[in-house]
C-alpha cells in the first residue's frame, strides 16, 4: 500500500477544508488536555483517504516524529486542535520514529499498528458487546468485531487492507461529522471553431473593345474642263502630238495599326477584422441548502 504526503497528492488540498490547514495544528490528549506535539504532515492512500497524521512529539519527546492513525484522532477546527484518542506517553515512546528518508512499508506500519493494538484498547469492552458468532469477541468503538478477549488481532500481509481495522483508520462519525453543501455554477468559456472559408483569386475575362481611328485614302479625280481659249488656233510647234504620253500619280491610303498594352487597373487588399458581440445563455443550476430539524433543541450556527 503506497502512501503519499497530502500536499504531493493534492497541492490545493486546503480548498477542500474551506481554507483550513491541518498541518501546524497542535495535538492534545483527549481528556487531560495535555499538549503532545504538532501535526507536521498528513499521509493519504492512493484514493486520497487520510491514513496517518505525522506528529512531531516536541512537547513529549524532543526531535521524534511518529504516526497517528486517523481513527485515533479527532480534529476540531473550532479551536484549531487535534485530540488523540487513547494515546499515552508510554505508547508514544514505543512507537517507531518516522523518518521521511526511509521506506514506509508494511513491516513498518505493522510496528506502528502493534503499539496501538494493545489488548486493553481492543478488548476492554463489556461482555454484552460480544457478537452472536463468537461469544468471546468484542466490538471496537466503531462497531466492528475485534479479537477475542486477551488477544491481539493478526492479519495476513497479502490480504491486509485499512478497512480491516476501522478503529485505527475509520473516521468516527461522532468525532468527524462534516456535512458539505454543494452548488452548481455556470462556467463561461469560449471555443474557437471554423465557420467557413473565403477563397480570393483572379480570373481572366475577355471582352471586345472598339476604337475609332480616322484614316486617309487618296483617290484620283479626273476633271475635264473647257479652257477659256478653246477653239483658238495654235501653231505647229505648240501642237506636239506624241503617242503614249502618260501622267503618273501615286495613290496612298492609311490603314489602322492596333496593338495591346497592359495597364494596372486597381489593387485589392485582403485582411480580417474581428467583430465582438456578447452572447447570453442560461442553464438551470442546483444548490444544496442546510435543513436543520432540531426538535426545539438549542442550535448555534457559526
Amino acid at each position: 500500500m503506497v502512501l503519499y504526503k497530502l500536499e504531493d497528492f493534492e497541492p490545493s488540498y486546503q480548498e477542500s477544508f474551506d481554507g483550513h490547514d491541518i498541518k501546524g495544528l497542535g495535538v492534545y490528549t483527549q481528556g487531560s488536555d495535555e499538549k503532545v506535539g504538532t501535526v507536521s504532515d498528513v499521509l493519504v492512500d492512493e484514493e486520497g483517504h487520510f491514513r496517518y497524521l505525522v506528529v512531531d512529539l516536541g512537547f513529549w519527546i524532543f526531535g521524534k516524529k511518529v504516526l497517528l492513525p486517523i481513527g485515533r484522532a479527532r480534529i476540531d477546527y473550532n479551536v484549531d486542535r487535534v485530540y488523540t484518542i487513547g494515546l499515552t506517553r508510554e505508547q508514544a515512546e514505543d512507537l517507531p520514529e518516522f523518518d521521511e528518508r526511509q521506506t514506509l512499508d508494511y513491516d513498518y506500519e505493522e510496528r506502528v499498528r502493534g503499539v496501538y493494538r494493545q489488548p486493553t484498547d481492543y478488548n476492554n469492552l463489556p461482555v454484552e458487546a460480544a457478537t452472536p458468532l463468537d461469544p468471546l469477541a468484542g466490538l471496537d468503538p466503531l462497531g466492528a468485531p475485534v479479537a477475542p478477549l486477551g488477544t491481539t488481532p493478526t492479519y495476513a500481509r497479502d490480504s491486509y487492507t485499512y478497512e480491516n481495522e476501522p478503529a485505527l483508520y475509520g473516521l468516527n462519525e461522532q468525532d468527524h461529522q462534516t456535512l458539505r453543501l454543494y452548488e452548481e455554477r455556470l462556467i463561461a468559456n469560449k471555443r474557437r471553431q471554423k465557420t467557413g472559408e473565403v477563397t480570393i483569386g483572379k480570373r481572366v475575362e475577355t471582352d471586345t473593345a472598339r476604337v475609332a481611328v480616322p484614316v486617309e485614302r487618296e483617290r484620283v479625280v479626273i476633271e475635264r474642263v473647257t479652257p477659256a481659249d478653246a477653239g483658238t488656233a495654235v501653231s505647229g510647234r505648240e501642237a506636239d502630238f506624241r503617242e503614249g504620253e502618260v501622267a503618273r500619280i501615286e495613290i496612298h491610303e492609311e490603314t489602322p495599326e492596333i496593338r495591346k498594352e497592359a495597364f494596372l487597373r486597381e489593387e485589392v487588399r485582403v485582411r480580417k477584422v474581428v467583430d465582438q458581440d456578447t452572447v447570453e445563455t442560461q442553464e438551470t443550476v442546483r444548490r444544496e441548502e442546510l435543513d436543520v430539524n432540531s426538535a426545539n433543541l438549542p442550535i448555534e450556527e457559526r
